[in-house]
């Protein structure tokens, strides 16, 4: 018998936890975090396991939207704080699901008065809940729908990065393409306030003539410095939205499809139908109401108390005795109405969140859907207007070659195609801004980007913990 009482403690210790210290560095992260390039090995099995497919060519030189998304899906950090968000929740079901322990009580007593046949009369005392009414598996229902909205938030978190990643290259494409074309007018103004200097030297035109392309110029100037400031800003947010640093992007090419494929199916009422129903937040908030309705359940089950068994032993003086008792609480002053008021009235709650999510869902996609039927209009006008001040260019080429113009009257045509050129510029970013609003409204890119969010939280492949 001796063996016993220690097999018995080294069993309890076989299912006790050890703590394992994982101490933070702010140093070794901060370097990690400088280190992430766009040529990591990690980075290209990635990549290769969704639908880019083998990539032969690495590292990388030209990126597009989609494999920017995916480095951003491997890199940035707040996809992971919701992942690990997620885990917690998972985490609770494991609580949920965890039966209640038998308590032991063990109390020794000595009768000095009575030696014989013993003075000693221990008792040893069982407790063994038994939990009633299915209070166990409405725990584990209501840990699961909170596990699972926490789930849908990971995939909303995914969609904030995509948004993010798209709105930033699109401002650094934009910005790099405004500084070129204002670098080309910058230089057509130079020559036209040269030619018009050397007529106000020559006498021929006044200093009123010259001072308006002089102050032109000089605006030119300022937009020109405006326009590659944001240029810089824009790489800095773009490096941001793929939770690297800027030098990370050094050496790449980044490039952005200005084509609207796909943006019938968009704006077709079939789109906004399924996005009312299975946006990701819709269906957080679908899962919260889930999770309230089964802490609804489990508060009305409350209401019927649990048993408790009590099986004992005692040594009473050389007598051994034997007990089986019954606990049983009396739902007499209390039964759970405060509790079951109290959740009813959060799963009321969570059912009105949820409407007012689909009325902002539903002015979400209203707004996007009309911002871009107006962006459209603007860019038909700029485009418009572009093509009628290309035809006057032509017009003033063929007027200088057959002598019926001069250069300087050809210079003016050609800034004004380039002030042309800077409203279609506009239009066309407005356009794609519009786009992205109404991806983003529906949560449905016009690439193949949904599939990877869905893989990546179903698999989990903790890509960016390298």
């Amino acid at each position: 018998m001796k063996p016993w009482p220690a097999i018995f403690i080294a069993c309890l210790l076989t299912g006790c936890a050890h703590f394992e210290p994982k101490p933070l560095s702010p140093e070794k992260s901060a370097a990690q975090l400088e280190a992430r390039r766009l040529d990591a090995a990690g980075l290209k099995k990635f990549l290769e396991q969704n639908p880019g497919g083998e990539l032969k060519n690495w590292p990388k030189k030209n990126w597009n939207l989609q494999e920017l998304t995916l480095a951003a899906f491997y890199f940035h950090p707040s996809l992971e704080v919701a992942r690990a968000q997620w885990r917690v929740a998972e985490a609770g079901i494991k609580i949920a699901g965890g039966r209640p322990n038998p308590t032991l009580t063990v109390t020794p007593e000595y009768n000095t008065t009575t030696l014989v046949p013993s003075p000693w009369g221990p008792a040893v005392n069982f407790d063994v809940p038994v939990e009633t009414m299915g209070k166990r598996g409405k725990r584990i229902a209501e840990a699961q729908k909170i596990s699972e909205s926490a789930r849908f938030s990971f995939i909303s978190a995914a969609w904030q990065i995509r948004s993010g990643v798209r709105g930033s290259l699109l401002d650094f494409k934009m910005a790099g393409r405004r500084a070129e074309l204002l670098q080309k007018q910058f230089a057509a103004q130079q020559q036209i306030v040269e030619r018009l200097r050397q007529r106000f030297d020559a006498g021929a035109i006044s200093r009123a003539e010259l001072t308006p392309p002089q102050i032109a110029l000089n605006k030119t100037q300022i937009d020109l410095n405006d326009a590659q400031s944001k240029q810089a800003e824009a790489r800095s947010r773009l490096a941001e939205a793929l939770g690297l640093s800027a030098a990370a992007l050094d050496g790449g090419e980044f490039n952005f499809d200005f084509s609207a494929r796909g943006v019938k199916q968009l704006t077709s009422a079939e789109a906004r139908r399924v996005a009312l129903q299975s946006r990701s937040d819709i269906l957080a908030a679908l899962a919260d109401y889930a999770a309230a309705e089964a802490d609804l359940r489990l508060e009305i089950a409350k209401q019927f108390p649990d048993v408790h068994l009590n099986p004992g032993y005692q040594f009473d003086q050389g007598d051994n005795k034997w007990s089986l008792g019954l606990t049983v609480e009396l739902p007499i002053l209390n039964q759970n109405q405060g509790a079951i008021a109290e959740a009813e009235a959060r799963r009321k709650l969570s059912a009105a969140k949820f409407v007012a999510l689909q009325a902002q869902a539903i002015g979400e996609i209203d707004r996007a859907v009309a911002g871009w039927r107006v962006a459209g209009e603007q860019l038909k006008t700029g485009n418009s207007l572009f093509d009628a001040e290309q035809q006057q260019q032509k017009s003033a080429e063929a007027q200088l070659a057959a002598g019926a113009a001069d250069q300087l009257d050809l210079l003016n045509a050609q800034l004004e195609l380039d002030n042309a050129a800077l409203t279609q510029l506009d239009g066309e970013a407005k356009l794609q801004a519009a786009l992205g609003a109404l991806e983003n409204a529906l949560q449905r890119p016009a690439d193949s980007i949904a599939a990877v969010i869905e893989k990546i939280s179903t698999e989990n492949p903790n890509p960016s913990s390298e």
